[in-house]
């Protein structure tokens, strides 16, 4: 069975680990296609939430755009006149994208929103012909590989199979399982001019792992300050730049060029991780999704369609 049909047909009991989804999400785009991003602003305001901010700052990376979150947007409003729009990115366009739409609204802040959802809560507040609609595939919750992968891509234009070549030629699962399965913690060292996934894969470790699996990033110009002084020997060094790091326990790897390629390839990475550690995720999204309702004062459900 391909990955896209495991999206289509799994359940609460069967949750697929992030590399399968990470191969669907690539299956997906080799097919779909994507939105074009054409958004007439100077100095745009880009705001999301979590991996949704940093997504956006990959997207909007070559612009004059100002990048906050949640909880910083206001503030920038207040204090960069240049300002002259905004993109609020929500792959659900739900949560805090409500808000933040509203509060663009009322200030008459002209906005564009990108998410996957045709049926956004926050589409109300933004014009039809605003609302920009990304392909996305069946996941569980807080995964959101395809979703931010596809607004990537459609900046990026890379090729999906290009990239899953490259990862079937340069990740080999029967040899880094073991591998992985030893170690009881990562240090990713990534190159300075990818650096914005450091806060996409901190994000996908906090989610799946906790405090179960430490997870450190960092670009390589990052990584000279002292972020080695104290070692573990379970400590693996993951180092996917193009110069060793000179130090025990480091696996070296290949990147391919453009960010898409590197968030897939690293996610597919992540994905080994989770299925050679206990399934800490699929022992407590159910539990977590009931909270996060409770939170947010709306369903949050384990299976995102």
């Amino acid at each position: 069975m391909s990955a896209i049909e495991t999206l289509k047909t799994f359940n609460k009991d069967d949750l697929p680990d992030l590399d399968t989804v990470v191969a669907g999400a690539l299956e997906l785009f080799s097919v779909a296609k994507l939105p074009k991003i054409e958004i007439p602003l100077k100095r745009p305001l880009v705001v999301g939430s979590a991996n949704a901010e940093y997504a956006g700052r990959i997207v909007f990376g070559d612009t004059d755009a100002v990048f906050a979150d949640e909880s910083s947007f206001e503030d920038q409003l207040a204090t960069v006149p240049e300002i002259d729009g905004a993109v609020v990115v929500s792959a659900s366009g739900s949560k805090h994208a409500i808000e933040i739409a509203k509060t663009l609204k009322n200030q008459n802040i002209p906005a564009w929103l990108f998410t996957c959802n045709e049926a956004a809560p926050a589409r109300e507040f933004f014009d039809d012909d605003k609302v920009l609609v990304f392909p996305k595939n069946r996941e569980p919750y807080t995964y959101n590989t395809s979703t931010y992968l596809g607004m990537i891509l459609a900046k990026t234009k890379e090729d999906p199979r290009a990239i899953r070549a490259f990862i079937d030629t340069h990740i080999s699962t029967s040899d880094l399982l073991p591998t992985l399965s030893a170690s009881v913690g990562f240090t990713f060292v990534l190159p300075s001019d990818r650096g914005e996934l450091r806060y996409m894969l901190r994000t996908k470790f906090d989610e799946l792992f906790g405090i179960k699996v430490p997870g450190r990033f960092f670009t390589a110009e990052e990584f000279k300050h002292a972020k080695s002084v104290v070692r573990d020997p379970g400590e693996l060094f993951v180092n996917m730049t193009e110069r060793s790091l000179g130090i025990e326990n480091e696996l070296r790897l290949s990147l391919p060029d453009g960010y898409g390629g590197a968030l897939a390839t690293t996610y597919y990475l992540v994905g080994l991780i989770q299925r050679s550690k206990p399934p800490y995720f699929k022992d407590n999204i159910t539990r977590y999704c009931q909270e996060a309702s409770a939170v947010f004062n709306s369903d949050i459900p384990v299976i995102v369609d």
